[in-house]
């Protein structure tokens, strides 16, 4: 039995609302059960210095939990004057998810900064932010093409992520707190909307795990972020 009470492939209650920030040209607040993540993508009129001349757009992503997301408060970052290590693998996570569904020649030469800032963590934040910052990514191309400003749309397919693993022997969908801290395998799974993969972490945290193991976990993961991803399309009004 699961702490929650969920059967194995039962996935948390997902919710998206969009259009939640007045200046953001995209904004997504998604909650998966009790972990909640506002999530905003900023148009910049320029690219990195890196991709000057190349007709190349970027995609980057900026992560962060508020002092009281978890039970005890964090000091905020930005107080001790530099980033965890924890919150720079987790925003280049985000970032190269997040590009991976993008055309970056149809976006042309400007970037589009997604801000995940995690409300209240309950497991799965990387997760939620990357379902939420394509929400997000969305609204922001399709006001650059409302505008006129591309002509082509830059997005290719849905990008979701849900986390796996092996609690209590058993392989479940959508950790929460209590099964991550003690799960024996956890893994977080990013797919397309076609099911392609673009990243999977995965890491014996107490027990080691099989081949056989790893492949349940793949086809919770695929159902999983099936759901997620009727979840975006239901929020953005997309038949």
């Amino acid at each position: 039995m699961r702490p929650s009470g969920r059967k194995l492939n039962e996935m948390r209650p997902v919710s998206m609302e969009i259009g939640v920030m007045k200046h953001a040209e995209g904004s997504c607040l998604i909650k998966m059960g009790e972990t909640h993540v506002l999530c905003s993508a900023t148009i910049e009129d320029k690219a990195p210095p890196f991709l000057k001349n190349t007709g190349l757009g970027w995609v980057t992503a900026e992560y962060g939990m508020l002092p009281r997301a978890t039970n005890s408060r964090m000091r905020r970052e930005a107080a001790t004057g530099k980033q965890s290590g924890r919150t720079q693998e987790i925003q280049r996570l985000i970032g190269r998810a997040l590009r991976a569904g993008v055309d970056r020649s149809a976006l042309g030469e400007r970037q589009i900064v997604i801000d995940c800032d995690v409300i209240q963590a309950d497991g799965g934040t990387r997760c939620a932010s990357i379902t939420g910052g394509w929400v997000a990514l969305r609204l922001a191309m399709n006001r650059l093409l409302k505008t006129g400003v591309i002509v082509s749309d830059p997005m290719m397919d849905h990008v979701a992520a849900v986390s796996c693993g092996i609690y209590a022997g058993q392989p479940v969908l959508d950790l929460d707190y209590p099964e991550d801290s003690a799960a024996g395998t956890d893994g977080n799974f990013i797919l397309t909307g076609r099911g392609r993969m673009i990243e999977v972490q995965m890491s014996a945290e107490g027990a080691t795990f099989s081949r056989d193991e790893m492949g349940e976990l793949l086809d919770l993961a695929e159902a999983g972020v099936a759901r997620l991803v009727a979840a975006q399309r239901a929020a953005l009004g997309i038949a």
